[in-house]
């Protein structure tokens, strides 16, 4: 008796196929809502920090991590220590006596203009307290330098972002709030280490043409914003 040779009909097989298309799409779609809410997430922290300084320095006259220590325990509240400022040099820069880039974030957070719980000992920030960190749990800086693409050794105020976020997620953002170049405007690569080993230009952004590396997505990058 011959055996009966069975198999999947074009119909079963159109089928299969549409549902692999179905599943695919799907997880492509999640994966670019995921990170498109992480781009909103860094834009909105960037401007609420930068939104933040410039609050706490029409109201104090001073910038927040350089406010001198006795201001700082006269006019912010829960500042226990007269010696938990900067030196009142007009920058947010680190020095010997104490790293202000850190005390920023004290000293925001402490005349409840960003949320979190940030603390200081003396002239310099408890180790044990949080930083701010963005999605990918990299801290950000607050400093008065040079460590920015195209900075020419000029330094700058500025905001980094922290690093581990990957080259497509800050081409996006570039092209969002500045002009979608890595090595000018106010929005460019940092090789700042906010944890986890520093970014390296090279493999961030091309240098000859100044665009990010989104098509090769590097996923240990960082950017600065700029004031």
């Amino acid at each position: 008796m011959p055996r009966v040779l069975t198999g999947f009909t074009l119909i079963e097989l159109a089928i299969v196929l549409v549902v692999i298309g179905l599943l695919l799409g799907g997880v492509l779609k999640g994966q670019e809502l995921i990170e498109s809410a992480r781009v909103r997430n860094i834009i909105t922290q960037l401007d609420s920090i930068k939104a933040a300084y410039y609050a706490f320095q029409d109201k104090y006259q001073a910038a927040p991590g350089d406010y001198p220590g006795p201001l700082a325990h006269a006019n912010l509240s829960g500042i226990a220590n007269a010696q938990v400022g900067g030196n009142g040099d007009g920058v947010v820069q680190d020095t010997p006596q104490a790293r202000e880039s850190l005390l920023a974030w004290v000293h925001l957070s402490h005349a409840n203009l960003i949320a979190g719980s940030y603390r200081a000992t003396g002239s310099l920030p408890d180790p044990a307290g949080e930083w701010p960190r963005n999605p990918y749990n990299a801290t950000l800086q607050l400093h008065y330098d040079a460590e920015f693409a195209g900075s020419g050794g000029m330094a700058r105020l500025n905001l980094k972002t922290g690093n581990q976020i990957p080259a497509r997620i800050l081409a996006e953002i570039d092209r969002k709030i500045d002009d979608g170049r890595a090595d000018s405007g106010n929005f460019r690569f940092s090789a700042y280490n906010g944890g986890g080993g520093a970014p390296l230009a090279a493999r961030c952004y091309d240098g000859r043409t100044g665009l990010w590396r989104a098509a090769e997505n590097e996923g240990n990058c960082g950017a600065a914003s700029l004031f």
